[in-house]
């Protein structure tokens, strides 16, 4: 009977498994062949020459020494960093801000809700064409509104405060719809109490509010800087070409001009990719580091 016992189980335990794998396949088949290969082929391309016409060339680390020294490149790195660093704070700040506001039930939230969000789910490239004409020198409407004639998107000093701006109106709607959805998962019992202790509105906010929002707060940053890393289509509307003098000659952008518009030299665009790869990479494991004994997961 032991033995019986004993098949039976590792009969279980093997049906059990070819159910679980059978239900993991399509999700292992996405991840294959839409992450893991094609980083095997960028990987590989990064140690070739190739122009896309002629035979491919196996250089070994040479685009490597070739992107790391290349000062056109180093720009693109310092803009990218400025651009996040434009962007990221101002995004969480202004979208935690709004979330407050509209969770008070304030007469017209939710028409604000819906007003917020539409930026956000509009295609970039769409909203940078119709940012470039409303930022447009002469004729454009914000000027023309001001009464000046700023250059916003030509003058190196305006490039990139116009596109941070840009992308932080067209991204706040996803930032408040998060923190609103954290807000609202907040135990209601657990400010009653703080209030019955005596603490006001502002204190409820950053002794309560703020740090129980710490699980929402992580995640809008990490897809928050991943997002303006790789920013591109709104940008490359606004400032083609980098922008005056390279003002706003992001990663993104620098990739793609590498890859398509300039040699046509895949080998170094796969390698900037790659860089970018591992800055995106090391940046999200310093912020999960960070957060992890900051944050709790217990609202209850």
């Amino acid at each position: 009977m032991p033995k019986v016992r004993a098949r039976q189980r590792s009969s279980g335990r093997l049906r059990h498994g070819r159910l679980a794998a059978f239900l993991l396949a399509p999700s292992l088949f996405g991840l294959t062949a839409f992450l893991l290969f094609p980083i095997l082929v960028v990987i590989w391309l990064s140690l070739n020459r190739w122009d896309l016409l002629t035979p491919m060339r196996f250089v070994g680390l040479a685009n490597y020494a070739d992107v790391l020294t290349d000062p056109t490149f180093g720009n693109s790195m310092w803009r990218t960093v400025l651009f996040v660093l434009s962007v990221i704070p101002l995004q969480t700040a202004l979208g935690l801000f709004l979330a407050v506001l509209l969770t008070r039930g304030l007469p017209g939230s939710g028409l604000f809700r819906v007003i917020y969000v539409i930026p956000w789910i509009c295609a970039p490239l769409a909203l940078g064409v119709v940012w470039k004409w409303i930022l447009a020198p002469y004729d454009g409407a914000l000027n023309n509104l001001l009464g000046l004639s700023v250059e916003w998107l030509s003058d190196p000093a305006w490039a990139m405060p116009a596109v941070a701006g840009v992308t932080i109106w067209s991204q706040v709607g996803y930032t408040t719809l998060f923190f609103m959805a954290g807000l609202g998962a907040i135990p209601e019992p657990v400010v009653e109490a703080a209030q019955l202790d005596g603490a006001d509105g502002w204190q409820v906010f950053w002794q309560i509010k703020l740090p129980l929002l710490g699980p929402t707060m992580f995640f809008v940053l990490v897809t928050g800087v991943i997002s303006a890393f790789q920013a591109f289509d709104q940008i490359y509307a606004l400032t083609p070409n980098g922008g005056p003098q390279g003002t706003t000659d992001v990663i993104a952008g620098r990739i793609y001009f590498e890859a398509f518009k300039g040699g046509f030299n895949l080998g170094q665009a796969s390698v900037m990719a790659l860089v970018l790869f591992v800055i995106l990479v090391v940046v999200t494991v310093v912020q999960q580091r960070f957060f992890a004994e900051r944050i709790t997961y217990d609202l209850s």
